[in-house]
């Protein structure tokens, strides 16, 4: 009888244990990175590496670039799939798709990297236009239907710091953009109603720094500035992972 007393209160020891765990571990959120036009999923590297490190579940989303809709719809399938809460994390083009993607329930903060952040209704040429515009469009190249950007476009514009085999690693897997994405528009701005931070890259030569300031400003970002080309997730991905962190535990703090 007393052997039967003392495995119970081991078994409901172990599964307290086990639930406080749980329930320790569901606070961290999942970190769902989103990139930009002429880059992919990989872009990400060092960021995945070292959040996976320090205990995060993280999912890099593969944009196909062929329209907003299916980009926003990549990221919702990522979202829908993350067990408990979520950080939705972007650069570049990547903004747009958060933007919109970012209204789901389960998402707690949006971080933009260097990114693209439209009002409703908003085009990207539109956006631009709240600043001088960069060199960027004499490096990109249209075929079938899609733009891609050429490998001194890369060199030169994209990823300026990055180094000689970086670069050829961003130029061999970049993905195209469809050219009807330029006209495509959000139809409800997640920034408005979830926390946001703006990394700004005072380098870029891609999107104009100035832009990146008045999309940080208008949305109320936290803003950091990193002196770095467009390309920063891939030159500084200590700041970045660091300043992603600060984003997932800041909903815990308040």
């Amino acid at each position: 009888m007393k052997y039967l007393q003392i495995c119970s209160l081991l078994i409901i020891v172990i599964f307290f244990s086990t639930n406080l765990k749980a329930q320790s571990s569901s606070t961290k959120p999942t970190i769902i990175l989103v990139h930009g036009i002429w880059a992919d999923g990989s872009s990400w590297s060092d960021e995945i590496a070292a959040l996976q490190a320090k205990g995060y579940d993280v999912v890099s989303v593969q944009n196909p670039l062929t329209s907003l809709a299916d980009d926003v719809a990549a990221t919702k399938r990522a979202i829908d799939r993350a067990p408990g809460k979520v950080i939705l994390v972007a650069h570049s083009w990547g903004g747009y798709v958060i933007t919109q993607a970012g209204n789901d329930p389960k998402v707690l903060g949006l971080v933009y990297i260097a990114a693209l952040v439209p009002e409703v209704g908003e085009t990207l040429p539109a956006l631009s236009g709240n600043a001088a515009a960069t060199e960027l469009v004499r490096y990109v190249r249209p075929f079938n239907g899609f733009l891609y950007l050429s490998k001194d476009g890369i060199d030169h514009i994209f990823g300026g710091d990055l180094t000689t085999k970086q670069q050829g690693i961003a130029y061999a897997t970049q993905l195209p953009a469809a050219q009807s994405l330029f006209t495509d528009k959000v139809e409800n701005a997640a920034w408005k109603t979830k926390p946001s931070w703006y990394v700004v890259a005072t380098a870029d030569k891609a999107i104009n720094p100035d832009l990146e300031r008045f999309m940080a400003k208008r949305i109320k970002a936290k803003t950091t500035e990193i002196d770095a080309s467009h390309a920063v997730i891939l030159s500084h991905p200590k700041e970045i992972t660091d300043l992603i962190e600060a984003a997932a535990v800041f909903p815990y703090q308040q």
